[in-house]
């Protein structure tokens, strides 16, 4: 089960929206509660009033013998009902009333009391909670009066159970809302992150799918579309205008390096304007290099996934490489030490490879001190295998290690040394087009550069 949705901005939201929900609802439902027992405990304590008012008064006007009838009138007709009546003496023996004890040992507050009644003496727990109130009569007699409230506190635990469903009916509801709601947005994030991913991975072309419902998150797919069409139109124009200035100026200048040559080849030049011709046909030799290198860059990057790619030996490739520039290393006292075992051959242009590969030796040992150590290694797990060029040069500092493969970008301590900023953007771009992870370590001292491809 995917559970990235409890991590989501939107299940927080959720939650503290069903938080003051849930708060409110539950005060909501505590004042209902309060004015619901309030107002039956009110009417309670009315009825027991007006009930001692009617006894008082008829002991007031007709004596111990019209309040004796009077009792025994109403206890005859309610005789284990809802109302409860007994006159007692100054030591609380009862005289009359259905009630056959005086409750003993129960708080008097106000000449208010709660007690228990029970109702059935044979069934023991049959026992009811009663409210009443004492009034002292003349003559020294104790009058109380009151109600069974069984069925208040019946009400009272229904509400309360009550509330406590609605509250765990509410908590689920709300629980079960939230991960729906965070599911719904997670997925459509999902949608648009996955996109991103694939424009990152060099998808230009990948666009965010709508829906066609018209809410937020289609005008923000609209809109991101928008901003990529923009983006891509804007990188295909500097793209364009970067590879026709190449191609442009690369004829001008071939021309003017033939100029320079058939001048140097005349024999009316001095010694010092010979020197001069000879470092400007360097210089446009330079400029032609780095021309020559932006327009295969451009001629890779334009590239689909080739059908005519072929199964490739890289391990023969890589010992073809080393082969090739084994004597330039052996002129700067360098050693290669190689480590190759025989891989399963990998779906690719033989050549582009050959030229990426190519381009990282001949960067070991440009940067390579003199008698210094170059390791090539090819190396194979159970799913990828793994190429590594490591020497013992500088190296680039880790915070520089992207900037590195793009495009006329040099270090500052190498910015004196032969080199235009493009080997790298080479074979950055070549390894793209074969879906092969490239990467820059430390290699204390030196740089070690990996690239790992299936």
């Amino acid at each position: 089960m995917d559970t990235r949705f409890l991590q989501s901005s939107t299940f927080r939201l959720a939650l503290i929206y069903m938080s003051f929900f849930i708060s409110s609802v539950l005060i909501i439902l505590a004042l209902i509660y309060w004015s619901t027992v309030t107002y039956l405990t009110s009417q309670t304590n009315t009825v027991i009033n007006n009930e001692i008012n009617d006894l008082v008064s008829r002991y007031d006007n007709d004596g111990l013998t019209g309040l004796s009838l009077l009792l025994e009138e109403r206890s005859a007709r309610r005789p284990t009902g809802l109302s409860i009546y007994l006159l007692a003496d100054s030591k609380l023996n009862p005289l009359l009333g259905n009630l056959d004890r005086w409750p003993f040992d129960v708080k008097i507050d106000n000449g208010w009391i709660d007690f228990d009644l029970n109702i059935n003496k044979k069934a023991e727990d049959n026992v009811h909670h009663a409210r009443g109130k004492v009034f002292r009569l003349k003559g020294n007699l104790m009058l109380l009066v009151g109600r069974d409230i069984n069925e208040l506190e019946t009400i009272k635990r229904l509400i309360i159970e009550t509330l406590l469903l609605s509250l765990f009916v509410m908590l689920v509801l709300a629980v079960i809302g939230s991960m729906l709601l965070s599911q719904y947005t997670v997925r459509r994030i999902d949608v648009i992150n996955k996109t991103s991913h694939e424009i990152m991975s060099g998808a230009l072309s990948s666009r965010i799918p709508s829906r066609g419902t018209g809410d937020e998150f289609d005008t923000l797919a609209d809109n991101l579309n928008s901003m990529l069409d923009k983006i891509d139109l804007l990188m295909e124009s500097v793209k364009h205008v970067s590879d026709n200035i190449a191609h442009d100026l690369r004829t001008p200048l071939s021309r003017l390096r033939n100029y320079l040559e058939e001048l140097l080849l005349s024999s009316h030049q001095s010694d010092q304007n010979h020197k001069m011709i000879e470092l400007s046909i360097s210089e446009a030799d330079s400029l032609l290099a780095s021309f020559n290198a932006l327009l295969r860059i451009a001629h890779v990057e334009s590239q689909d996934v080739p059908n005519r790619f072929q199964p490739v030996d890289m391990t023969s490739l890589t010992r073809d490489v080393v082969e090739l520039y084994e004597p330039v290393a052996e002129q700067k006292g360098q050693r290669f030490e190689t480590e190759l075992e025989e891989t399963r051959p990998v779906s690719g242009d033989r050549n582009m490879l050959f030229q990426a590969i190519a381009n990282l030796l001949d960067n070991a040992i440009k940067y390579s001190p003199e008698n210094g150590l170059i390791q090539i290694s090819l190396d194979k797990t159970e799913d990828k295998v793994k190429l590594i060029i490591a020497d013992s040069g500088p190296g680039i500092p880790s915070q520089e290690h992207e900037k590195v493969f793009q495009r006329l970008f040099r270090l500052d301590q190498s910015r004196n040394t032969p080199g235009n900023g493009l080997g790298l953007s080479l074979v950055a771009a070549v390894m793209k087009l074969h879906k092969m992870d490239l990467y820059l370590e430390d290699n204390h001292p030196g740089l070690k550069v990996v690239i790992v491809f299936p």
